[in-house]
Protein backbone atom coordinates (compact mmCIF):
# COMPACT_ATOMS: atom_id res chain seq x y z
CA UNK A 1 0.00 0.00 0.00
CA UNK A 2 1.31 3.21 -0.94
CA UNK A 3 1.20 6.30 1.14
CA UNK A 4 -1.59 7.99 -0.91
CA UNK A 5 -4.35 4.77 -0.50
CA UNK A 6 -3.78 4.43 3.18
CA UNK A 7 -7.20 4.68 4.90
CA UNK A 8 -7.85 5.46 8.56
CA UNK A 9 -8.10 1.92 10.34
CA UNK A 10 -11.74 2.03 11.15
CA UNK A 11 -11.45 0.52 14.44
CA UNK A 12 -8.90 2.90 15.20
CA UNK A 13 -11.17 5.68 14.59
CA UNK A 14 -13.67 4.19 16.41
CA UNK A 15 -11.24 3.54 19.17
CA UNK A 16 -10.53 7.18 19.70
CA UNK A 17 -14.73 8.31 19.02
CA UNK A 18 -14.76 5.63 22.47
CA UNK A 19 -12.47 7.62 24.15
CA UNK A 20 -13.73 10.89 23.84
CA UNK A 21 -17.04 9.38 25.02
CA UNK A 22 -15.44 8.16 27.64
CA UNK A 23 -13.61 11.47 28.92
CA UNK A 24 -17.07 12.96 28.33
CA UNK A 25 -18.94 10.87 30.71
CA UNK A 26 -15.98 11.35 33.30
CA UNK A 27 -16.55 14.50 33.06
CA UNK A 28 -20.38 14.77 33.99
CA UNK A 29 -19.17 13.50 37.24
CA UNK A 30 -16.18 16.05 37.90
CA UNK A 31 -17.81 19.35 40.07
CA UNK A 32 -15.68 22.37 40.46
CA UNK A 33 -14.70 21.01 43.76
CA UNK A 34 -13.65 18.11 42.39
CA UNK A 35 -11.10 19.95 40.64
CA UNK A 36 -8.92 21.09 43.61
CA UNK A 37 -8.70 17.51 44.82
CA UNK A 38 -5.27 16.02 45.14
CA UNK A 39 -3.07 13.40 46.79
CA UNK A 40 -1.48 15.67 49.13
CA UNK A 41 2.02 14.38 48.18
CA UNK A 42 3.01 17.07 45.33
CA UNK A 43 0.82 14.93 42.68
CA UNK A 44 -1.26 16.46 40.38
CA UNK A 45 -4.93 17.92 41.29
CA UNK A 46 -7.54 16.65 38.95
CA UNK A 47 -7.77 20.16 37.48
CA UNK A 48 -4.47 19.68 37.06
CA UNK A 49 -4.61 15.78 34.95
CA UNK A 50 -7.50 17.24 33.20
CA UNK A 51 -6.05 20.57 31.88
CA UNK A 52 -2.89 18.40 31.27
CA UNK A 53 -4.76 16.00 28.93
CA UNK A 54 -6.08 18.82 26.97
CA UNK A 55 -3.16 20.75 26.85
CA UNK A 56 -1.56 17.23 25.15
CA UNK A 57 -3.79 17.66 22.32
CA UNK A 58 -3.34 21.68 21.88
CA UNK A 59 0.47 20.82 22.44
CA UNK A 60 0.93 18.10 20.31
CA UNK A 61 -1.66 19.33 16.99
CA UNK A 62 0.59 22.61 17.26
CA UNK A 63 3.68 20.29 16.25
CA UNK A 64 2.45 18.34 13.80
CA UNK A 65 -0.55 20.68 12.03
CA UNK A 66 -0.08 24.00 13.12
CA UNK A 67 -3.00 25.32 10.95
CA UNK A 68 -5.40 22.35 12.91
CA UNK A 69 -3.53 24.06 16.00
CA UNK A 70 -5.20 27.31 15.75
CA UNK A 71 -8.67 25.75 15.55
CA UNK A 72 -8.55 25.40 19.26
CA UNK A 73 -9.27 28.72 20.76
CA UNK A 74 -8.72 26.94 24.62
CA UNK A 75 -5.59 27.87 26.94
CA UNK A 76 -3.95 25.59 29.59
CA UNK A 77 -1.28 26.28 31.55
CA UNK A 78 2.24 25.21 30.44
CA UNK A 79 5.68 24.01 32.10
CA UNK A 80 5.35 22.34 35.51
CA UNK A 81 1.93 20.60 35.63
CA UNK A 82 2.02 20.38 39.43
CA UNK A 83 2.60 24.19 39.89
CA UNK A 84 -0.54 25.15 37.87
CA UNK A 85 -3.37 27.53 38.92
CA UNK A 86 -6.37 25.44 37.50
CA UNK A 87 -8.06 27.68 35.27
CA UNK A 88 -10.52 26.02 32.86
CA UNK A 89 -14.19 25.06 35.14
CA UNK A 90 -15.46 21.33 33.83
CA UNK A 91 -17.95 22.57 31.23
CA UNK A 92 -14.84 24.54 29.96
CA UNK A 93 -13.01 21.42 29.79
CA UNK A 94 -15.61 19.53 27.97
CA UNK A 95 -15.30 22.52 24.83
CA UNK A 96 -11.40 21.49 25.10
CA UNK A 97 -11.62 18.38 24.78
CA UNK A 98 -14.23 18.43 21.81
CA UNK A 99 -12.16 21.48 20.00
CA UNK A 100 -8.69 19.35 21.07
CA UNK A 101 -10.15 15.74 20.04
CA UNK A 102 -12.08 17.22 16.32
CA UNK A 103 -8.24 18.83 15.74
CA UNK A 104 -6.79 15.21 16.11
CA UNK A 105 -8.58 13.79 14.31
CA UNK A 106 -8.69 16.68 11.39
CA UNK A 107 -4.96 16.60 11.42
CA UNK A 108 -4.85 12.71 11.02
CA UNK A 109 -7.04 12.76 8.36
CA UNK A 110 -5.40 15.58 6.29
CA UNK A 111 -2.35 13.43 6.92
CA UNK A 112 -3.60 10.65 5.45
CA UNK A 113 -5.65 12.27 2.55
CA UNK A 114 -2.22 14.18 1.34
CA UNK A 115 -0.17 11.11 1.76
CA UNK A 116 2.90 12.06 4.07
CA UNK A 117 3.74 11.68 8.22
CA UNK A 118 3.97 13.88 10.95
CA UNK A 119 7.95 14.95 10.23
CA UNK A 120 9.90 14.27 13.31
CA UNK A 121 6.87 12.68 15.57
CA UNK A 122 4.71 10.24 14.14
CA UNK A 123 6.75 9.54 10.71
CA UNK A 124 5.80 5.96 10.35
CA UNK A 125 2.12 6.74 10.46
CA UNK A 126 0.07 9.78 11.74
CA UNK A 127 -2.62 7.26 13.27
CA UNK A 128 0.34 6.43 16.02
CA UNK A 129 -1.10 10.44 17.26
CA UNK A 130 -4.72 8.79 17.59
CA UNK A 131 -3.12 6.04 20.11
CA UNK A 132 -1.08 8.24 21.44
CA UNK A 133 -4.01 10.37 22.59
CA UNK A 134 -6.08 6.96 23.86
CA UNK A 135 -3.41 6.11 25.87
CA UNK A 136 -2.42 9.25 27.47
CA UNK A 137 -6.08 10.18 28.48
CA UNK A 138 -6.51 6.66 30.10
CA UNK A 139 -3.30 7.08 32.43
CA UNK A 140 -4.52 10.41 33.67
CA UNK A 141 -8.05 9.30 33.46
CA UNK A 142 -7.29 6.12 36.01
CA UNK A 143 -4.82 9.02 38.06
CA UNK A 144 -8.20 11.20 38.70
CA UNK A 145 -10.41 8.38 39.35
CA UNK A 146 -8.05 7.46 42.31
CA UNK A 147 -8.26 11.03 43.52
CA UNK A 148 -11.95 11.26 43.41
CA UNK A 149 -11.83 8.05 45.08
CA UNK A 150 -9.66 9.19 47.63
CA UNK A 151 -11.00 12.27 47.74
CA UNK A 152 -14.45 10.88 49.19
CA UNK A 153 -16.53 9.48 46.66
CA UNK A 154 -18.42 6.95 47.79
CA UNK A 155 -18.65 3.47 46.71
CA UNK A 156 -22.01 3.97 45.09
CA UNK A 157 -20.98 7.02 43.26
CA UNK A 158 -17.50 5.77 41.83
CA UNK A 159 -19.86 2.56 41.02
CA UNK A 160 -22.53 4.63 39.16
CA UNK A 161 -19.05 6.61 37.05
CA UNK A 162 -17.56 2.92 35.98
CA UNK A 163 -21.17 2.06 34.80
CA UNK A 164 -20.99 5.03 33.09
CA UNK A 165 -17.61 4.73 31.51
CA UNK A 166 -17.07 0.71 31.16
CA UNK A 167 -20.64 -0.09 29.09
CA UNK A 168 -18.82 2.75 26.21
CA UNK A 169 -15.83 0.55 25.81
CA UNK A 170 -17.67 -3.07 25.37
CA UNK A 171 -20.39 -2.00 22.49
Amino acid sequence: MTAMTRELPAVLLEAFQRNGRVNAAMLDAITDTDLDLSDGQGGMSVGQHLEHMAGMRRYWVGRVSPAHGEAMTFTTQEGDQRSWTVTLSPAELREAFNQGDAAVLEAVQSAYAEGRSFTGVYESDPAHFLQHTIVHDSHHRGQVMSLLRRGGRSLEQMDALEQAIWPIWKE
